[in-house]
């Protein structure tokens, strides 16, 4: 679409117009709050390498082996594939709903609100997730800091973990709400302070490693794909690898609230990604050298120690500065608790605003230009979701993990697939819109989907994930797509409650495009 089709309104919310009258329209989010380093950093946050690391080592380790570091590297294909489309619709339509937004102008509104919905559900599933390690590093901390270990165990009184953590939710809401410049605040600190601690972790395993009496020497091997067994394994492999790199998107959901959005929000979530990987890389590497993968002990493959790796690891690399590892995992999971609040947020704001959700959900905070009542809403259903899980999943953590990996590659697919079609007239205009319209997001979106179909059969089966299960089926299962079935009923709701939406009243294709400022 050309620039001349653009609307000319500030994303201040200045000259505010409904939905359907002219274009995509500003929600009253304040514009130009945010720098390349500053959503990157946000990135970062959301990814929180310290929280995933320690959550998902131990699982991909028990999908895939030594194959670890391959792993990483092929889950991060697909990746930045999507992260290419991502930039392409960005820099044509930059809004807030993003996936919502813009598979709602590729396919239509009933495709498109089952897209927001994966977001949605994904992001709420992950901040289930987030509070709980935060939980249990908290004690952990407590702990480690007292020399009282029974303070550590507190974390297994279902109660009082449950009650701590919608005290983590309601902080991370509290701030989320008082807008981005809170944020930025908070981010800074805590993402600077666990990056420097996995570095610390690094080095440490990297000078100790043949000390450890499970030690392995680094090969070349564990970047050689065809040691993996079957291809379930790398699905699966791949599916929690993709779930550690999930949260770059949230560079995209600012788009809005950026300086020069249309540019500067695609590149920031490529870079995210990209630090991530190397991150990974020298993380997973460093810890297989030193624990080994035996199933016992500090070993990878005990699944005693696969909720929290770095739980077990910390003292025997770190020794006394073991405290430090469980502060900076406390301290990623917190941040990225709060950081990961303004993707559902916004994209309930966009929901709302073009009429997919009740109108309240686009209304935004006049004190602080933030989507208020939607933060509030994913904070209430997050912390919801952690208490029902704690009571049905012998291990709320790795089975959350595995169903999240099924909502990121629905949302994550339906997204690329869509950056491919709604080019469909460019791609053949250029070789660089031939690779980025229409290369990139195929094989991405087609990747994710394979990744997607292969692990929704795996996990019908009841010993998959946890071995926790419902009427016989897997909980990983039932969590990954009963949640899609679930947006489904509610869209068809939602088509009674609010038809201008899904009449295509309010979004679609030939919408023009929101100018965000330079």
């Amino acid at each position: 679409m050309t620039e001349t089709l653009r609307t000319s309104t500030s994303s201040t919310g200045s000259g505010k117009q409904p939905p359907g009258s002219g274009g995509i329209t500003p929600k009253g989010l304040k514009g130009g709050q945010l720098g390349l380093l500053a959503v990157v950093v946000l990135g970062v946050s959301t990814i929180a390498p310290a929280y995933t690391l320690t959550s998902a080592l131990g699982p991909t380790v028990n999908e895939v082996g030594l194959q670890l570091p391959v792993i990483f590297l092929i889950g991060f294909i697909p990746m930045i594939l999507v992260s290419l489309a991502y930039r392409e619709l960005n820099a044509d339509s930059p809004d807030s709903g993003t996936t919502f937004t813009w598979v709602t102008k590729a396919f239509g509104p009933w495709v498109g609100w089952m897209g927001g919905w994966g977001l949605l559900a994904a992001n709420i599933i992950v901040l289930s997730n987030l509070a709980g390690v935060a939980v249990d590093f908290f004690y952990l901390f407590l702990s480690q800091l007292t020399g009282n270990e029974g303070l550590a165990e507190l974390a297994d009184n279902k109660a009082l973990n449950v009650l701590t953590c919608f005290a983590f939710v309601a902080l991370a809401v509290w701030v989320s709400y008082r807008g981005l410049h809170a944020t930025k605040v908070v981010q800074y600190g805590l993402v600077g302070f666990q990056l420097l601690v996995l570095g610390l972790f690094v080095a440490m395993a990297f000078a100790n490693w043949s000390a450890s009496e499970t030690a392995i020497p680094f090969s070349w091997e564990w970047f050689d794909v065809t040691k993996v067994e079957t291809f379930s394994q790398v699905a699966a492999g791949i599916s929690l690898s993709i779930f550690v790199y999930w949260g770059w998107d949230v560079c995209l959901t600012l788009n809005e609230e950026t300086a020069n959005g249309r540019k500067t929000a695609g590149v920031a979530g490529t870079l995210t990604a990209v630090i991530v990987l190397a991150i990974y890389l020298l993380v997973s590497i460093a810890t297989m050298m030193f624990a080994g993968l035996g199933d016992t002990g500090n070993g990878l493959n005990n699944t005693e120690i696969h909720e929290n790796i770095f739980t077990a690891l910390a003292s025997p690399i770190m020794g006394p500065f073991a405290i430090l590892m469980s502060l900076a995992v406390l301290s990623s999971s917190a941040a990225s608790l709060q950081s990961t609040f303004m993707s559902p947020a916004r994209g309930l704001l966009a929901m709302g605003h073009y009429g997919a959700l009740p109108q309240r959900f686009g209304k935004v905070s006049r004190k602080f230009a933030t989507p208020g009542f939607a933060t509030i809403v994913a904070g209430v259903v997050s912390a919801g979701f952690y208490a029902v899980m704690h009571v049905v999943s012998e291990n709320v953590l790795n089975d959350t993990i595995v169903s999240l990996g099924l909502m990121i590659c629905f949302y994550y697919g339906l997204t690329a697939l869509a950056c491919a079609w709604y080019f469909r007239h460019s791609v053949f205009s250029s070789a660089r819109n031939f690779i980025l319209r229409l290369l990139c997001p195929v094989f991405g979106g087609v990747g994710l989907f394979v990744v997607f179909f292969q692990t929704a059969v795996d996990s019908m089966a009841p010993e998959f994930g946890s071995g926790s299960e419902v009427f016989g089926v897997g909980l990983v299962f039932i969590l990954g797509v009963g949640i899609l079935v679930l947006g489904a009923v509610f869209m068809l709701v939602m088509s009674r409650v609010r038809p201008a939406f899904f009449r295509g009243e309010t979004l679609k294709k030939d919408t023009p495009a929101l100018v965000v400022p330079e």
